[in-house]
């Protein structure tokens, strides 16, 4: 019988990490059943009792759920890091959000920008826009997206641009296109880790999985889709936490 692993990751990495899945059942003939939600809400879920033996989420939430029992001790990995990127509809004009002031002046003359009304990058947009002194203007024109549906609802046209994690924006090509990073100076990377369920019904297949994941053969393919590796080396630059 082929062994099924359950795996429940965020929303964000969902692009990067169903672009692995069938090169591991190929290899392994395991299968991968995926359920993906907000960060937020897959702690929640799991909390309640929601079964899996895999995770990706915040490296804070894998801890607390750690804590809680639900994630088996030792197990935590780090998988990547997200950055917030600007995103528009496909074909549009080139903007440039290269600096801090060009940055600024973008949003404050966009008729319309979608956000992530819950989760990690929703909320650091927020308080980015107080940091820089523009939230009065630009607040009124925020549209709020929810379900992790930011980048397609700019390709519908529901908004003229959107902030969300790159890997979001990526995956909604070709109707919606990658402006750019946020400046350097305004970057919030958003971490990732992968822990195992301390029920799991097959915790040697899961930790495979997390091998394959977490393995060099695979850094490619997931900077193509927009997540980067820590640093091998050293730490990863602090990030925002959700």
């Amino acid at each position: 019988m082929t062994q099924e692993i359950r795996l429940f990751g965020a929303i964000a990495v969902r692009p990067a990490v169903l672009a692995l899945i069938y090169q591991f059942e190929k290899a392994t003939g395991f299968t991968v059943a995926v359920k993906w939600e907000l960060n937020p809400v897959v702690k929640k879920q799991i909390e309640a009792g929601g079964s899996f033996d895999l995770v990706i989420t915040n490296p804070n939430l894998i801890e607390d759920l750690t804590a809680l029992g639900k994630v088996k001790a030792g197990s935590e990995v780090a998988f990547g890091r997200i950055a917030m990127g600007v995103a528009a509809k496909a074909g549009g004009r080139l903007l440039d959000i290269g600096s801090v002031e060009a940055f600024k002046h973008v949003l404050k003359s966009a008729r319309s920008i979608a956000y992530a009304s819950e989760g990690s990058s929703g909320g650091y947009f927020s308080g980015l826009l107080e940091r820089l002194g523009i939230a009065d203007e630009v607040k009124p024109k925020l549209v709020a997206i929810s379900g992790g549906q930011t980048a397609p609802a700019v390709g519908r046209g529901e908004a003229e641009l959107g902030v969300v994690p790159v890997t979001s924006i990526i995956a909604a090509a070709p109707e919606v296109m990658l402006v750019g990073r946020f400046p350097a100076e305004l970057q919030s990377y958003i971490d990732f880790a992968i822990g195992i369920s301390a029920d799991s019904t097959d915790a040697e297949a899961a930790r495979q999985l997390s091998e394959f994941l977490t393995s060099t053969a695979v850094d490619d393919t997931l900077a193509a889709k927009g997540v980067e590796r820590r640093h091998r080396e050293g730490a990863t630059p602090k990030g925002a936490s959700p």
